[in-house]
């Protein structure tokens, strides 16, 4: 059974920074993300990272103040987020798959199989 479990949410005050993690298993994901959702808004994304981590792509609205890493040995996948905006309020949702591409379909919900059951962060201004 393949799982993904998120951790670290909170409240923080802009500014300030939160290290997100999943945990996977169940099968190793060439591909983990993160996507976030706002109330009222869609799911958008916010970063992925390949097997090897020679692939990173970010949303331009983090770029600079978010990072993604892996951790393939425990299957895990973390997002320290920097200089927290009230605007980066909402549910993070980890996501995986099997496969990994260079195109732009690696940014869409679609692409992923498996989602964590997210973590809320909360950023006051």
């Amino acid at each position: 059974q393949v799982q993904l479990v998120e951790s670290g949410g909170g409240l923080v005050q802009a500014g300030g920074s939160l290290r997100l993690a999943c945990a996977g298993s169940g099968r190793t994901f060439a591909a983990m993300a993160w996507f976030r959702q706002a109330p009222g808004k869609e799911r958008e994304f916010v970063a992925t990272i390949s097997w090897s981590g020679s692939g990173i792509y970010y949303a331009d609205h983090v770029k600079g103040r978010f990072t993604i890493s892996r951790d393939n040995s425990k299957s895990t996948v973390f997002l320290q987020m920097n200089s927290l905006k009230p605007e980066d309020t909402a549910d993070y949702y980890c996501a995986a798959d099997g496969a990994w591409s260079s195109g732009w379909e690696i940014r869409l919900p679609e692409h992923y199989d498996y989602w964590g059951q997210g973590t809320q962060v909360t950023v006051s201004s």
